[in-house]
């Protein structure tokens, strides 16, 4: 069934860990292929930026000129929490997709000073796989998050695994609860980055955000897009039909 919102509709997307934005050709496809709904992917520079670097450049990338929705992958959550807390013009709901706006494993937050030990271009592809992609792991979605984290320094990644570790409940909650904006929260039952618990979390600080379950990993838009592009295009629809009868 074809979901038909807005042709207006736009939806900005932030990427997971790799910055990169070349992981969303699968879920763009599935969404171009049901609905009418236009995609902008924002890249990150391959550079060791913090959150509120990253938050001033995406930002000034957000579209001027018309209504928006965006979707956080990942990494990208503390970024989308922020607009949600002081959002932009023409920003009009939130999407979180396998993400969180807190360090989902606080137990590892005093680690993060040992990252500079950590051979990041060196981890092996099966380890990657495991805790990315299993039990939904393929030869062709293997070769895409090799072929994006190609395009990241080491250096870059070890900065964000470092500040997502850095992020504490008291510095992100609050903002994000203050928000007003709906929300959408995109779970996948085989994550094994992101504990299932993070999204109750979430649910508990954004009254009304919708919970979506999804038979994916952590790599959801990636192993399930087609599922997650049905998701994402009725929160959108929804959002223009509450809009009508306001």
């Amino acid at each position: 069934m074809t979901i038909s919102p807005p042709a207006s509709t736009l939806l900005v997307l932030l990427p997971g860990m790799d910055g990169t934005a070349r992981l969303f050709q699968r879920f763009d496809a599935a969404l171009r292929a049901q609905t009418a709904i236009d995609t902008q992917a924002i890249a990150y520079p391959a550079a060791p930026l913090d959150y509120a670097a990253l938050e001033a450049f995406v930002r000034e990338r957000l579209p001027q000129d018309r209504p928006f929705v965006v979707l956080a992958e990942s990494f990208s959550g503390p970024l989308g929490a922020a607009l949600r807390a002081h959002p932009p013009p023409g920003m009009r709901a939130l999407v979180l997709c396998c993400s969180f706006v807190r360090n989902p494993r606080p137990m590892l937050a005093p680690l993060r000073h040992l990252l500079d030990f950590v051979p990041f271009g060196a981890l092996p592809g099966f380890a990657l796989r495991q805790a990315l992609l299993a039990p939904y792991a393929t030869p062709p979605l293997q070769a895409e998050l090799a072929a994006a984290l190609a395009q990241v320094p080491p250096s870059v990644l070890r900065q964000r695994l470092r500040a997502v570790l850095a992020i504490a409940e008291k510095d992100a909650s609050p903002s994000f609860a203050r928000g007003s904006l709906p929300v959408l929260y995109l779970r996948a039952r085989h994550d094994r980055l992101v504990p299932p618990a993070n999204a109750l979390q979430i649910l508990r600080q954004a009254a009304g955000t919708q919970l979506i379950d999804i038979d994916a990993p952590h790599m959801l838009l990636q192993a399930a897009p087609q599922a997650a592009a049905v998701a994402v295009a009725a929160f959108i629809a929804g959002l223009s039909s509450a809009q009508e009868s306001a």
